[in-house]
């Protein structure tokens, strides 16, 4: 079997040093806020080309972290809109809503899923403060023309970098192009955890101290609290592992690379679409999407060959029950996304060979 991402056997090739180090932590009894956590801040930030890195609890509080701290620093306001894609992971939407500002829903462009100039402007209003650049499926997502709108605007840019971790724009990394940027090191990410966790990343000194602060209860000194924050820490045991996977990451987002390159050479089946990208610098698939108006019956297909497949995502954020006050709008391409889009398995424990079989499955399906 195929499967869409075996977590035993992509950490299999770490669990010595996982282990040694986990006994010496262990044996430390200190399990919060310490060196292993620093080192991995400092040497994230290094990576991802910025000059400030907060680690905290998961992506989502990376990014709720970043509105609340520009809230604080009186930015963004009760009431103030982000434009945010539609075909999102809800997390997204939900560290908006969560910090009582309003996503404001922008569908994708339609050959990438992702945000363009013209998805922007098309519900910009005067009440947007930032625009969230979700780099989807590894994918970059950011411009030079969107950086000039937001700059002509007074936008900040948020990036969600939750599936991008190592993608590049022209000679920087995704997560150094924006305002701020939130990483997610779920255990299914390219960079992932043996548990939820995450990070900010940010050359804002100001921003950076805010969520530092935020992050472990809005303090600065033990018991004295400065601001309404959360418990949102990184322990040292996350800190640890993802210092040990993180020099092997370009070397396993290469190795995506290639499995995608297959895929895109390969896959011929005027039923199943896929989306080439122009530069392979700027995507580190994360996620391998097809497109394809008989998704079921793909997926049935494939898992009678063995092949586990997984959906990105069923519902667009607009038409989740929890935004009802959403429901009614119309967003074409991202509710085509959602009906059609079928992820592939693209891993660094699978082989060539695997993915050849994926394409030969793929090229014989019959609606």
């Amino acid at each position: 079997m195929i499967q869409y991402f075996p977590l035993n056997k992509i950490t299999e090739k770490f669990q010595p040093q996982l282990k040694e180090k986990a006994l010496e932590i262990i044996a430390k009894g200190f399990y919060l806020l310490g060196e292993e956590t620093r080192l991995f801040e400092q040497e994230y930030a290094g990576y991802t080309g910025s000059r400030h890195c907060v680690a905290c609890g998961n992506g989502y509080d990376a990014l709720w972290l970043i509105i609340k701290a520009y809230k604080e620093l009186g930015i963004f306001h009760e009431g103030d809109e982000i434009i945010v894609p539609a075909n999102t992971f809800i997390a997204s939407a939900l560290a908006i809503s969560n910090n009582g500002l309003k996503p404001r829903f922008a569908d994708p462009d339609g050959n990438t899923s992702l945000l363009s100039l013209e998805s922007i402007e098309k519900v910009f209003t005067p009440r947007c403060k930032a625009v969230m650049l979700v780099h989807l499926y590894g994918r970059n997502s950011y411009s030079s023309e969107i950086a000039r709108f937001c700059q002509e605007h007074s936008l900040k840019i948020i990036e969600d970098n939750a599936q991008a971790h190592g993608c590049m724009y022209k000679e920087k990394r995704t997560g150094s192009l924006g305002d701020a940027a939130a990483h997610s090191f779920y255990p299914g990410k390219n960079l992932g955890a043996l548990g939820d966790a995450g990070a900010v990343t940010t050359d804002d000194s100001i921003l950076y101290e805010t969520i530092a602060t935020l992050h472990n209860y809005g303090s600065k000194e033990k018991y004295i609290n400065g601001l309404t924050g959360i418990n949102s820490r990184m322990d040292e045991l996350q800190a640890a592992l993802l210092r040990i996977k993180l020099p092997g990451l370009d070397a396993d987002n290469s190795h995506r690379k290639e499995i995608a390159e297959l895929y895109l050479k390969g896959i011929d089946n005027s039923h199943v679409t896929t989306q080439p990208t122009a530069d392979p610098a700027t995507n580190v698939y994360h996620i391998f999407p097809v497109f394809c108006q008989q998704r079921e019956a793909l997926q049935a297909h494939l898992a009678t060959q063995g092949i586990q497949t997984l959906i990105h995502y069923p519902v667009p954020c607009h038409k989740q029950e929890c935004y009802r006050e959403f429901n009614g709008l119309e967003m074409p391409v991202a509710e085509r996304l959602a009906a059609e889009e079928l992820s592939l398995p693209c891993h660094p424990a699978m082989s060539l060979g695997d993915a050849e079989m994926v394409i030969e499955a793929i090229n014989k399906f019959r609606p």
